[in-house]
């Protein structure tokens, strides 16, 4: 038997797998190395991924050789320079990455090696010896060139991931830092609205701890100046009674003496006698009519300055003022029983009870009622015209947690220059022997030192005046 050897070149299939087919394996290999080395799916991930259909070109002319009968070689050779070329595409579209440009200029010759070859064997053409010897010598050049800017952009490439690590590094303290700095801002934050909260109340305390220093200061002055007073009353009203007494008893004596012995005066005499007696009459009338003036002088300063020893209790002021405006009409009608005014009040149904010594605010209140009566009284005595008195008490909750009272008249009036002494000791608008200075005075003091409210007046002459009164809830 005759043995045959069959070659595998004689098969035209055989020729392509192991031509063109098996050229796609350092393609992908070069793929692979080209998307790890530039991190193509980052950089470029539409390219990333028409790369991954890096074999179907090599597939479809494996086809078309095995239908055609081409020439193998160049279709490979075309295969392998058009990948070449797409590489250097990709490499250029990258020229900003520092290692991409070093792949680019590591691959360059032996494209243009692979590109020379191509064309020598596309038109067969054949050099000099000596010329194809530089080509061979070309291709060592180029692989040994490529190795060695491959080695180069490998380097550069770990300096940039090193640089790019620092980068992160640094970054991520930097967000770390800015973070701890906004932290640290809110730390700072609430504790400064702490600390401001905290200050405020230290204020709040501070300012009640000298309001309440400076009623403790007034109600030791008070209380001071009531045992001196005390002490200088108890003098002075010795004397006093002794003045006012003898005084009345003399007058007395002037009488009887009148009655009797000067009766018996001849009568050129009696009339001089009668003189004398009527002139002594009139200066101890004086006397005593003084005497009784600077009693209630003493008495008053005794009241003015006597220290407050009342509690304080939840009080129903539209109540008080209602009782102490009827007690001080009733009292001024059953010393004239002509006088009469219109009373009008207004008071606020939602009131709240205010914690207060009563019988000061009583005190007060019954000061403000008996002034206003005596200025309508005093202006109705005037005779005007259709002038109707009327006294006007009026109570409001204020938006500051307070409350207000209001006594209006339309009385006689105040001038600006009686008002700004109003609140002051002993000063009276009154005639001598109706009224000390000291009712006022007295209820300033009351209602500003003593509950920590405010008291003003408005007024107009000949047309009305306002006392206001503010209370703390």
């Amino acid at each position: 038997m005759t043995k045959h050897t069959i070659r595998t070149k004689d098969i035209p299939f055989m020729d392509v797998n192991s031509e063109l087919l098996f050229s796609i394996i350092p393609i992908l290999i070069m793929v692979w190395g080209l998307r790890r080395f530039v991190d193509l799916p980052t950089r470029l991930p539409r390219v990333n991924r028409l790369l991954t259909y890096i074999w179907v070109p090599a597939v479809v002319l494996s086809v078309v050789d095995l239908v055609v009968h081409f020439n193998t070689k160049l279709l490979d050779d075309v295969y392998q320079l058009s990948m070449y070329a797409l590489f250097i595409l990709i490499l250029a579209a990258l020229r900003h990455y520092r290692p991409a440009r070093t792949v680019l200029l590591a691959v360059l010759p032996y494209v243009l090696y692979a590109s020379a070859e191509l064309m020598l064997n596309l038109w067969d053409l054949k050099l000099l010896k000596q010329y194809d010897g530089v080509i061979g010598a070309s291709r060592g050049f180029a692989f040994i060139w490529m190795i060695t800017f491959g080695l180069i952009a490998r380097s550069q490439k770990k300096n940039l991931e090193r640089e790019q690590l620092a980068w992160e590094e640094e970054e991520k303290a930097r967000r770390l830092i800015a973070a701890q700095n906004v932290k640290l801002e809110r730390m700072v934050a609430e504790r400064t609205s702490a600390l401001t909260q905290q200050a405020e109340a230290l204020r709040e305390t501070l300012t009640e701890l000298k309001t309440a220093q400076a009623q403790l200061i007034q109600a030791e002055k008070m209380a001071s100046l009531g045992e001196l007073t005390a002490g200088i009353a108890h003098e002075i009203q010795n004397p006093l009674n002794f003045v006012n007494n003898f005084s009345e008893v003399s007058v007395e004596l002037l009488q009887e003496l009148q009655e009797g012995p000067l009766r018996q005066l001849p009568e050129t005499e009696k009339e001089y006698a009668a003189e004398l007696v009527n002139d002594l009459v009139v200066n101890l009338q004086k006397i005593t009519s003084h005497g009784k003036r600077a009693d209630s002088i003493v008495k008053g300063m005794l009241e003015h300055s006597r220290a407050s020893t009342g509690e304080r209790t939840p009080t129903d002021l539209n109540a008080l003022a209602d009782e102490y405006l009827r007690l001080s009409y009733h009292g001024l009608r059953a010393k004239d029983k002509s006088f009469n005014a219109t009373l009008t009040t207004d008071f606020d149904p939602q009131l709240p009870a205010v914690e207060v010594v009563a019988q000061e605010v009583g005190r007060v209140l019954l000061n403000m009622f008996t002034n206003a009566f005596y200025a309508v009284q005093q202006r109705q005595k005037l005779g005007a015209a259709g002038y109707a008195p009327e006294v006007r008490v009026s109570t409001r909750r204020l938006p500051d947690d307070e409350v207000e009272i209001r006594v209006r008249d339309n009385g006689t009036g105040m001038p600006e220059s009686v008002k700004v002494k109003v609140f002051q000791p002993f000063f009276t608008t009154k005639p001598s022997g109706e009224g000390t200075g000291l009712g006022l005075s007295l209820s300033h003091d009351i209602i500003v030192k003593g509950h920590g409210g405010t008291l003003q007046v408005e007024s107009q002459p000949e047309q009305f005046t306002e006392f206001i009164i503010t209370l703390p809830i």
